[in-house]
């Protein structure tokens, strides 16, 4: 990627931004939480939270984690069965053809076909139950009539195209253990089965908090106002990485606001309140002080990160029961930064899902870097780099929206052809089914 005037500006703008390590934290004068840190942290306070589980139906299910293990019920296949459209037969052939017979499907009047007599041969269907007796079927493109004779036109091996009772499993025997997460394709194992419910994990329930005054819903900006860019975003950010968004609500930033801000930290019914601003010292930034009004434990509190490193995360509670808080900065891309560091490890924990697997990719072109903390920069994945995007700063969406993922840029930058490590956005790897 060639250098252009904008990576120059930049290189500037983080020099001007720069601090020395011992001042890190901002306002508090603390140390910020280093960035891999401030992720282990998040995804660790999750797994202290007990957990819970509920009964539903399969459809219910999906996204969730098993909290028990998923056990057969049956042999599966429950019966022997046909693997292909084409004939079962019963001894060397040439076979006699039944006439006016077939096996489908779905089985007979009495729940079994009748059996085959030595030599003779009878139509069936894939799935159907093999006839008693049944020595092979033969596929329709393997087979020719001739009257009333049914002949081979390959060698026929015993027990060719049966799939035997029990192939898949024995009744009893365990498919998939506690904490697998319920895709499409545990459903479809669940039903072949034999389930109807799983006992699984409930999605956390996560409650959003909009604070400043500066905010519009609808418009163009004007007059000092801007648009709220975060409340359309947050709400199926979350829902795509798993949990369940119980209500976005916008709060002001005078003491009424801070005084909303309390009542809904202390008693929301969500496992995790996200709020958005409010997170840094300026005159009007109620979050902290909020938070010691609450109680709070705070885990961790600035994260040497750009952007995004006024973000916090604080427990209100003891470590089995408690409710967390993410604070997200009020930046847009700052707080997606945010989301991907302490919101989604921590939410993943809450469900009891694995955390995503780290991987690296090399990067196309140098990457301007921080002289302390990480950079997150938007990027696009081809077959073989990460290709950075421009309108990266904190405040932009745009490089973002047209990206894949976000490069972890260690402080002092990367060369052309460098790993980087990178965070999948959740449409791109693929997110809770919902």
């Amino acid at each position: 990627m060639t250098r252009t005037d904008a990576d120059g500006d930049l290189d500037e703008a983080l020099a001007l931004v720069s601090r020395t390590p011992a001042a890190e934290g901002g306002a508090g004068g603390h140390r910020a939480t280093a960035w891999q840190r401030a992720r282990e942290t998040a995804a660790l306070a999750g797994t202290t939270v007990r957990s819970r589980s509920h009964r539903v139906p399969l459809a219910d299910a999906l996204g969730e984690v098993l909290t028990t293990s998923l056990d057969a019920l049956g042999d599966l296949p429950p019966f022997d069965t046909s693997a292909m459209d084409g004939w079962a037969v019963a001894g060397p052939g040439p076979w006699a053809i039944r006439p006016g017979e077939a096996v489908l499907a779905g089985g007979t009047a009495d729940g079994a076909p009748a059996p085959l007599g030595d030599g003779e041969a009878v139509r069936i269907a894939t799935g159907a139950r093999v006839p008693a007796d049944t020595t092979a079927v033969i596929r329709s493109e393997h087979a020719r009539e001739s009257g009333s004779q049914l002949y081979a036109t390959r060698r026929v091996g015993t027990g060719q195209d049966i799939r035997p009772r029990g192939q898949e499993c024995r009744s009893g025997d365990p498919l998939l253990p506690a904490g697998s997460l319920v895709t499409p394709a545990v459903l479809g194992l669940a039903a072949a089965a034999g389930y109807d419910e799983l006992v699984t994990r409930p999605r956390p329930r996560v409650e959003i908090l909009v604070l400043g005054d500066e905010l519009l819903t609808e418009g163009l900006p004007h007059d000092g106002l801007i648009r709220d860019a975060l409340s359309p975003m947050l709400d199926p950010w979350i829902t795509r990485i798993g949990a369940e968004v119980v209500s976005t609500r916008r709060l002001g930033d005078d003491p009424a606001g801070a005084e909303a801000l309390f009542q809904a930290v202390t008693g929301s019914t969500a496992d995790l309140v996200v709020t958005t601003g409010g997170t840094a010292s300026g005159p009007v930034d109620h979050v902290h002080p909020v938070l010691r009004r609450a109680g709070a434990e705070l885990l961790v509190d600035g994260v040497a990160v750009r952007p995004g490193h006024p973000m916090l995360l604080a427990r209100i509670g003891d470590r089995t029961d408690g409710r967390h808080v993410v604070g997200l900065p009020g930046n847009p891309l700052a707080a997606v930064s945010g989301l991907l560091t302490l919101a989604e490890p921590l939410l993943r924990s809450l469900a009891g899902r694995r955390q995503r697997p780290r991987y690296a990719v090399p990067v196309e072109g140098d990457v301007p870097g921080h002289p302390y903390d990480t950079r997150l920069v938007p990027v696009l994945l081809t077959d073989e780099h990460a290709v950075p995007l421009r309108y990266n700063g904190p405040a932009m969406l745009r490089g973002v929206a047209a990206a894949d993922a976000l490069a972890v840029v260690p402080p002092h930058g990367a060369r052309s052809g460098q790993e980087l490590e990178v965070l999948d956005l959740p449409w791109v790897a693929g997110g809770c089914f919902t």
